[in-house]
This record gives structure tokens, C-alpha cells and sequence, in this order.
């Protein structure tokens, strides 16, 4: 009797050992992945700031009344709002009390932030008890502080103009209701609302510096204002980017503490950019005229950070 024997198949597979994956599939696998993550943020972004700046671009071409809210016409009306808005001695007058307000600012937070937070890197007794004091015009609402500071510096029952007239220096000066004082007046609450910022932020920044440093700049006989400015500057130059950047983002808008001390008087002496925009379409209800000089504060602050950005990346190259 014959017997047969049959050969089973073999596997083309190691046995033990499974395939090697497909690596464009690993990799769209990973792309998907990634995406995912970043698509909530693009979604939020489109929606809360890609939407609200393209419709602003929009209204600025269109004849937007309080009719518009009932009817939903808004008829395009080219460039009328644009040149009605340039030609208004008003505008020009906004744009450079804007310039001088968030330059004074800018350099007073930040000269004074910083000497504070050098004051403060080094080590005292009560020191973050004070640091903590110094926080308080940050942490109070600026419409809150701009109340206080309207009371403070009333020309006729200000505590300013009292303890100056106690001191025997004149005590009615007319804070905020003199065109010729308003600005500065404005530009100096301003620095006090913004030191605390600068402050903490610098701070930060010097507590990253390598003790080391310090230690060589001494053996070599640096002396402080040397050391200060070879070691300390160069060293804070990336927190310092951020500062001003950020210090100027939300100085140039500043609507809420105007408001408050002078409403953009007196005989417009502190009306800017954004208190125009406010006035134009919330008191006149131009929205029109209102979206132009939105758009106008939105482009001046996209050039300074352009710019200063473009030109701290080539020092740094």
C-alpha cells in the first residue's frame, strides 16, 4: 500500500515575525495627529479674529448706519468713508496724540519696571512684601483706577492739589481739564498702571541670568553700570522684545482709561485712535468712519511689530 504525503504551502511570512509597517501610512497617521491638535486653535483663531477683522475691512467700504441692524442693506460706497475720515483734521490730531501717549508710556513703564526689578533681584528684608504692594495698580480694573484717578487729580477737591497746596507749591493745577496738561496727565496714570508688568516680567528675566556672569564681570574689576550694561542687557534682550511688544499691543488701544479721566478731552486734547473709533461709531454711529479708523489702529500696530521684530532677529543674527 502507497502512501502520499502532501506539502503544506509555505509562508511567505517569517514565522514569529510580522510585517513592517507601511511608512507613509505611519506618517499620515502622524500628520492627521498633529492637525488634530492644531485644529481647535485654528478654528478659535478664524472665528474670534479672522472673522471679526475681515467684516471690519468690509463695513469700512460700506454705508453701515443703525438702519443696516433692521434692513441688512449696507451698500458698498468704495472709498467715501476712507477720504471723509483722512480729511478730518480730527483723525490727524487722534494719530499723534496715539504716537506721544503710547511712546511715554512705553518709555516710562519700561525705565521704571526695570529699575524696580533690578532693585528687587537682589535679596532684602520685606522684599516680596513690597513686590507684592507694587502689583496692585496692575490687579485693579482700569476703569476702576481711572476713577480713582480722576478724583486724585481734580483741580478744585483733588488730594494731588491739596497736598501741593499744603506743601505750599500751588494747588490748582488743572490736571485734566487743561488741553495743555490732560495728555501728560493721562500718559503718567497710564506708567503707573503699567509698572507693575514691566516689573514682574523683567524680574523673570533676571532671575534666568547665570550668577556666573556676574562673578566674572567682578574678577575682571567691571564696574556696576558696566556690568549692567554688558551683562544684564544683552542677557534681558529676549524678555525685553516681548515687554515692548506687548506693552505697545495694549497701549496704542487703550480706550477704557481715556474714558474714565477725560473722556477724550478737553477740546480733544487726548483723543486717539481708539477714542475716536469709539466716538465715530458708538456716539455718532458712523460705523463706517468707525471701521476705517480701526483698521488704521490695527495696521500700526502690525508695522511696529513687524518691524521691530524683523530688526531684533537681524541684531541677533
Amino acid at each position: 500500500m502507497t502512501t502520499s504525503t502532501v506539502t503544506a504551502p509555505v509562508s511567505a511570512e517569517t514565522p514569529g515575525k510580522t510585517a513592517a509597517p507601511d511608512p507613509d501610512r505611519a506618517r499620515l497617521r502622524r500628520r492627521i495627529a498633529q492637525w488634530g491638535f492644531v485644529a481647535p486653535a485654528v478654528v478659535f483663531m478664524l472665528l474670534f479674529f479672522g472673522y471679526p477683522l475681515v467684516r471690519n475691512v468690509v463695513m469700512s467700504f460700506q454705508h453701515y448706519t443703525p438702519k443696516t441692524f433692521f434692513t441688512g442693506e449696507a451698500p458698498f460706497n468704495g472709498t467715501d468713508n476712507w477720504s471723509a475720515v483722512f480729511q478730518d483734521a480730527l483723525f490727524g490730531k487722534a494719530l499723534w496724540h496715539t504716537l506721544v501717549f503710547t511712546a511715554g508710556s512705553l518709555l516710562g513703564q519700561f525705565c521704571i519696571g526695570l529699575a524696580l526689578a533690578v532693585f528687587f533681584n537682589r535679596r532684602f528684608p520685606l522684599g516680596g512684601v513690597l513686590r507684592s504692594l507694587i502689583l496692585l495698580p496692575w490687579l485693579v480694573p482700569m476703569v476702576v483706577s481711572g476713577i480713582v484717578w480722576r478724583r486724585i487729580l481734580d483741580q478744585d477737591t483733588g488730594v494731588l492739589n491739596t497736598f501741593l497746596d499744603a506743601l505750599g507749591l500751588g494747588g490748582h493745577t488743572p490736571w485734566l481739564t487743561s488741553p495743555d496738561m490732560a495728555l501728560l496727565s493721562v500718559i503718567l496714570v497710564n506708567i503707573w498702571i503699567g509698572i507693575p508688568f514691566n516689573m514682574v516680567i523683567l524680574y523673570g528675566g533676571l532671575q534666568e541670568i547665570p550668577k556666573e556672569l556676574y562673578e566674572a564681570a567682578s574678577l575682571d574689576g567691571a564696574s556696576a553700570w558696566r556690568t549692567f550694561r554688558s551683562v544684564t542687557l544683552p542677557m534681558l534682550k529676549p524678555v525685553i522684545t516681548v515687554v515692548l511688544v506687548l506693552g505697545f499691543m495694549s497701549t496704542v488701544k487703550i480706550l477704557d482709561l481715556i474714558l474714565a479721566l477725560t473722556d477724550g478731552g478737553p477740546a480733544d486734547a487726548t483723543q486717539t485712535l481708539g477714542t475716536l473709533t469709539y466716538q465715530n461709531s458708538f456716539v455718532e454711529l458712523d460705523f463706517g468712519a468707525g471701521a476705517v479708523v480701526g483698521n488704521v489702529l490695527i495696521i500700526v500696530s502690525a508695522v511696529f511689530a513687524v518691524f521691530y521684530l524683523r530688526a531684533n532677529r537681524t541684531e541677533g543674527k
